[in-house]
């Protein structure tokens, strides 16, 4: 399976392989990130992923990750843990096709806004990190 997907403006555009690990992320972090009430965010092998036309701009975002943006349109790309070089996470709004990125878990549960209801029938797991 070959995906693709990129910023609102199209300056960055990326490929990657393989089936991602599909989750909703309500911690305080994701929320202040996207500017939304959560993310939705597919893990996926940090070697499968290749930039086209021109790779994020990253900025340390906590203690414990960086996330990648495009720098001519802002649009949030990426999530990296420095614990975990191996995988790399992409917004699932940034695929061209995310109608089949279906999100299997909650994390951060413990920080779910007491309004958001999506994926509330799926197993839940917790952070301790709050930023």
């Amino acid at each position: 399976m070959e995906l693709s997907g990129g910023c609102l403006c199209g300056t960055v555009r990326f490929r990657v392989g393989g089936e991602p690990r599909v989750h909703y992320c309500h911690c305080d972090m994701c929320r202040r990130a996207t500017g939304s009430a959560f993310a939705v965010l597919a893990w996926v092998p940090s070697h499968s992923v290749v930039w086209i036309n021109a790779t994020p701009t990253y900025r340390r975002s906590s203690p414990i990750a960086q996330r990648g943006f495009c720098s001519t349109c802002g649009s949030p790309l990426s999530l990296f843990y420095d614990a975990s070089p191996g995988e790399i996470a992409l917004h699932v709004g940034t695929f061209d096709d995310p109608a089949h990125l279906e999100p299997r878990y909650n994390y951060g549960s413990g920080q779910r806004l007491a309004w958001v209801c999506c994926g509330i029938d799926l197993p839940h797991r917790d952070t301790e990190e709050r930023w």
